[in-house]
């Protein structure tokens, strides 16, 4: 994804996106999600996870999100997610 200018990394916190090393925070208004990959771990396929690829007009940045999927999910990602109305392909 750092080819397709993906590099930063970005974390939840309450109710935005943060990203510590730019110094950035993103309300859900200011960035859109532009991919969604989920993926299920080798050993156990309820060992699941979804990469979120950001990106922000507004900042002119891309970056990931990672969060668990199903049992595993982080409780603000997720409510972050859902208020976006994110469609999975």
């Amino acid at each position: 994804m750092n080819a397709l200018g993906y590099t930063l990394d970005f974390n939840i916190h309450e109710s935005c996106l943060v990203c510590h090393d730019a110094q950035i925070q993103l309300s859900p208004n200011e960035f859109e999600i532009d991919k969604v990959y989920r993926f299920e771990g080798s050993t156990n396929p309820e060992d699941q996870s979804i990469l979120y690829a950001i990106s922000s007009l507004k900042h002119n940045v891309k970056g990931l999100l990672v969060n668990g999927y199903g049992i595993s999910a982080d409780d603000y990602a997720s409510d972050l997610i859902n208020k976006l109305n994110t469609h999975h392909a």
